[in-house]
């Protein structure tokens, strides 16, 4: 694998006691191999009883801002509905600084039905979530760039409003995950650093990255400036080679940034493991 392809790890707070995420971000920021390290936002479970444990992302990203100090760090990625999008431009200044400049915010729509019921959260129609998450993403970088925002839309309105310090990332990275051909992909042509494709299908993306590509041919951008990351699902019965032969043929595909995504149960020595063989491909 050549040099300047990248290689992320992410571990979801979910079937997962804290010292072993801890343990999995430090272990990772301890190794070159890694550039960066990903959680998920979600207050349920994703896999298996929807009803076990799972852990807060922002929480938990902030201790691992404070236990590491070389990784980039981030959430693959916020549903714009669980938190008003002032908040959240205040919340990723403030980690920017607690993790001196290696933060990026991931953002998304939203999709998931049963926690945003259980809670009373507002989720709304597909319609309704990208009317909605292209007003925010407009809210929150403009929070996160100039000295006051106004704002008025039909979902937020904002009047001189602030968010200070910012952090020391002079742009911070914006990534935002999904592929949808008529609202995401417009979205990530406009206003983000980095697309994640949440699964990886050589054919499917080669179409989506046909579209990405007519979409900042409109709004007048290079693809090149905008990375492109997938996930490599490794579970209990992946085998380690199958891992090497993912990340290689994602990055033949074009992809920047695989990230190495492990399921629950997460095993310290597992990471390791597919480390030392990612590690000797290298």
């Amino acid at each position: 694998m050549k040099t300047d392809f990248e290689i992320g790890l992410k571990v979801a707070p979910h079937y997962i006691e804290w010292e072993t995420m801890l343990r999995a971000a430090t272990y990772a920021d301890s190794n070159p191999i890694y550039t960066d390290f990903w959680n998920f936002d979600h207050f349920y479970p994703i896999y298996g009883d929807p009803e076990g444990p799972c852990l807060e992302s922002w929480v938990t990203l902030s201790a691992i801002a404070q236990a590491t100090s070389r990784i980039r760090i981030g959430c693959m990625v916020n549903g714009i509905h669980y938190r008003h999008p002032a908040v959240l431009a205040n919340m990723a200044s403030a980690l920017d600084i607690i993790s001196d400049g290696r933060f990026e915010l991931g953002l998304g729509a939203g999709w998931n039905e049963e926690e945003s019921g259980a809670y009373g959260i507002h989720l709304g129609s597909l319609t309704e979530r990208f009317d909605r998450f292209d007003e925010a993403l407009e809210v929150i970088i403009s929070l996160l760039h100039r000295e006051k925002t106004s704002f008025s839309g039909s979902y937020f309105e904002l009047h001189e409003a602030l968010n200070n310090p910012k952090g020391p990332q002079t742009k911070l990275p914006i990534c935002i995950g999904g592929s949808g051909e008529k609202r995401t992909l417009p979205s990530v042509a406009k206003f983000a650093t980095h697309w994640n494709l949440p699964s990886f299908e050589e054919d499917i993306f080669k179409n989506k990255l046909t579209i990405l590509k007519d979409h900042c041919d409109i709004v007048s951008r290079e693809i090149a400036d905008i990375k492109i990351s997938t996930h490599v699902f490794v579970e209990e019965a992946t085998t380690d080679q199958s891992i090497v032969e993912q990340l290689e043929i994602q990055r033949e595909a074009g992809i920047n940034q695989s990230i190495i995504y492990f399921q629950p149960p997460v095993s310290i020595t597992r990471i390791e493991a597919i480390t030392k063989v990612i590690s000797l491909e290298a």
